[in-house]
């Protein structure tokens, strides 16, 4: 296969992914009128329409649907072919970096994205929301993972899932021997809360605030490791992520009626390193582990 074809199935491929001539353009990174050269060089080649204009639109046809099975093949098998030049070179220039805000949502992608990038090292830190968003604002990490979307166009964000928060407390808490709760015993009760810049307490705090009712902090910790001890001896109630409640002899999870609380786990990177091999990568393991999304409606900045 020559060049000129090569170039001809490229742009047939994009322009079948994304329905427009002028979108495949901006996709392969050349001009339109280019686009509908290797197009119409195509359908002269073979003697058969790839597209109709349908609308605004393209709507392929039986033969170009034939036509996207096999190019389509060829597309992936460019990209792992770059992948493959990228993994090795990252390797002698270093790793790909990744912060989280806790291991519990990040390590399943990461476990999924070693079993197919093998060669790929990685680097992860943890920190709170603010700090991550800090941390890949300057440079200092690839991909982040974070409890909020951020509104910002130097920033990608994409939603990962949403996460309940559940309360829990000491088994012989007095509200640990209930079958559940009403919300409404919540008031006034003591808690033991994460530092002002946890989004989980913005959360949690806003909601009871909105709900009217009153708690209190009785102590502030810097991690969940330490709220899950100071719960342990009776310092005061937790809250936490569903999946970041790890299953203690000594604590109750707590069935509270009329708590609908959540944090929404979003993944970010610099939107000009968005198509970076690695990091698009890293992004497409994550979408294929992705469970179905709610709306974000409760973005604490």
């Amino acid at each position: 296969m020559d060049t000129s074809s090569s170039a001809e199935l490229r742009a047939f491929d994009a322009t079948f992914r994304t329905g427009s001539m002028s979108a495949a353009a901006n996709l392969l990174g050349i001009r339109q009128p280019t686009v509908s050269a290797h197009i119409a060089n195509l359908e002269r080649q073979f003697g058969s329409d790839l597209f109709v204009r349908h609308g605004r639109g393209l709507q392929p046809t039986e033969m170009a649907r034939r036509l996207a099975e096999i190019t389509s093949r060829i597309s992936r098998a460019e990209d792992d072919a770059a992948l493959l030049l990228a993994s090795v070179r990252s390797q002698y220039e270093g790793t790909l970096r990744v912060c989280a805000i806790g291991p519990y949502n990040v390590m399943p992608i990461i476990a999924a994205f070693r079993a197919k990038y093998p060669r790929i090292r990685i680097a992860m830190t943890v920190g709170d929301s603010r700090s991550v968003v800090r941390s890949v604002t300057d440079h200092q990490q690839d991909v982040g993972l974070i409890l909020h979307a951020v509104e910002d166009t130097a920033i990608h964000c994409v939603p990962f899932r949403r996460q309940p928060l559940v309360v829990f407390a000491e088994k012989h808490h007095p509200l640990a021997t209930r079958g559940s709760v009403d919300l409404q015993l919540l008031d006034g009760q003591e808690f033991v809360l994460r530092e002002e810049g946890s989004q989980t307490r913005k959360v949690f705090e806003a909601g009871m605030r909105d709900a009217g009712i009153r708690i209190r902090c009785a102590i502030e910790v810097g991690s969940r490791e330490s709220v899950r001890e100071a719960v342990a001896q009776r310092l005061g109630l937790g809250i936490v992520a569903k999946t970041a409640f790890v299953p203690d002899p000594r604590l109750v999870a707590l069935d509270v009626r009329g708590l609908t609380l959540a944090t929404h786990v979003h993944l970010i990177c610099l939107a000009e390193r968005k198509s970076d091999a690695l990091v698009e990568r890293f992004l497409q393991t994550a979408e294929l582990l992705k469970p179905d999304t709610q709306p974000d409606t409760n973005k604490h900045r």
